[in-house]
């Protein structure tokens, strides 16, 4: 297992960061406009930097120096703290500023490696500028024009060059729980309930990325190894985390991880940010289980509400289980490892040959498959080729898109009838004879 590597865009305000954000993802994420101080919350993205090379792209608000009563600079500093390369960008055509060197001061400080972003390439004033800002002393500097993506290749190579290896991790056999979930969800005081109790172990183990240490925390059945925790106590004190950040933060985790225990506040519901952690789950494609915290603090209104919003939950994460749990005051926590124990199950599964083909022939059986290039589709045959989580290939005589309604219908049967909650469940559909 490893961990995706996190570039942060960085500079003052206005100078271009949210254009430039967008023409690395390849697509309009991040709000653009002239007035300074549009982006506020950090917004995240993955993006394929120079030879396939993946990372998580942050867009960042403008750091101004000096007095920060929004709170601003420190969103900004979160997410460079959070990232592993940062991307400095300044305005060509305005020069070298002493805004420009005050920022990169209060920045260098962290020791990130960096890549200077020279914008406004298509102007003869950037171009006369270009010269002045290896002042700053950052090593590659690259021009471009993030409006008209001039000198794009050369930054994505000038990036990809500087990220980190990705260091596969050696998976020891105890399985791998990240606890996951908005910021002051309550997180921490889980975990600290967890490896509280009298029967629980806890000593330190080291990771390889980003230097994370993980928990051994040993039960009378299982010995269980939780992500990052050190990371986890750290960040549930910045309350002012906003929640685009609060996914970067999960995401490393949840790679890193076999299973995710995503918590949820009763009190709010099923929020955006939840959905979009738990959709993080899904596309990293790994268990979940989901924890509903201080179920004891809800009245029936709000108890009403959580229900009316679970659904959407519900369909993300394919009826996960769900434990409703106090951290504060234990209720329920008991509950939590037998439902990890049961996901992890589903998420090992494995299949005999025959018994899979019994179940993709009784499910065509059951529900036709539509025409694809004007004839019928057909299975000829399928086979398991992993588990967690587990991932079938089908042989026919076409393939099936990714968002193909009857692809989606297949995923549907087999979940249901192996009562996979909370488990992705992959489909590799190939044309009978392809080698690839």
């Amino acid at each position: 297992m490893s961990v995706t590597p996190t570039v942060a865009i960085v500079g003052r305000p206005n100078v271009g960061k949210s254009t430039l954000f967008n023409r690395l993802l390849g697509r309009r994420k991040a709000i653009v406009h002239d007035q300074p101080g549009v982006t506020r919350d950090r917004v995240t993205g993955l993006a394929t930097l120079g030879d396939n090379r993946q990372a998580v792209l942050v867009d960042t608000g403008g750091l101004v120096p000096g007095d920060d009563p929004l709170g601003l600079n420190q969103q900004v500093l979160l997410a460079v703290e959070e990232s592993d390369l940062l991307v400095f960008m300044v305005d060509g055509k305005e020069g070298l500023l002493p805004a420009d060197s005050q920022v990169w001061e209060e920045l260098r400080r962290y020791g990130k490696p960096a890549v200077l972003a020279v914008n406004k390439s298509d102007t003869h004033a950037a171009k006369d500028s270009f010269a002045e800002f290896y002042g700053l002393g950052i090593d590659p500097q690259v021009l471009i024009s993030a409006e008209h993506g001039r000198g794009m290749e050369a930054l994505s190579e000038a990036l990809a060059e500087l990220l980190p290896e990705r260091v596969e991790e050696e998976v020891p056999e105890a399985p791998r729980l990240a606890i996951v979930g908005r910021p002051n969800v309550g997180k921490s005081s889980l975990l600290n309930r967890l490896v509280g109790e009298p029967r629980a172990l806890v000593s330190p183990e080291a990771g390889t990325t980003r230097d994370p240490v993980d928990s051994v925390l040993e039960r009378e059945e299982r010995t269980y190894l939780l992500i990052d925790t050190a990371g986890i106590r750290r960040r549930s004190r910045v309350a002012e985390a906003p929640e685009e950040l609060a996914i970067m933060m999960a995401r490393r985790q949840v790679e890193r991880a076999d299973l995710a225990l995503l918590v949820i506040d009763a009190e709010a519901g099923v929020t955006t940010g939840d959905l979009a952690i738990a959709g993080t789950i899904w596309e990293l494609g790994r268990a979940a289980v989901v924890l509903v915290n201080k179920w004891d603090l809800i009245d029936p209104a709000k108890r009403e509400k959580l229900e009316e919003s679970w659904p959407r939950l519900d369909e993300v994460l394919n009826n996960p289980r769900r434990v409703n749990v106090s951290a504060l005051s234990a209720r329920g926590v008991g509950k939590i490892f037998p439902a990890v124990e049961e996901t992890l199950v589903s998420f090992n599964t494995r299949l005999g040959t025959s018994a899979i083909n019994r179940l993709f022939e009784e499910s065509v059986r059951r529900h036709h498959p539509p025409a694809v290039r004007g004839k019928p589709w057909k299975l000829y045959y399928a086979t398991q080729v992993g588990t967690g989580p587990p991932t079938f290939m089908l042989f026919a005589n076409h393939p099936l898109t990714r968002g193909s309604s009857y692809r989606r219908y297949l995923q549907n049967r087999v979940t249901r009838e192996l009562d996979l909650k909370g488990v992705p469940v992959r489909l590799v559909v190939r044309k009978k004879g392809d080698r690839e």
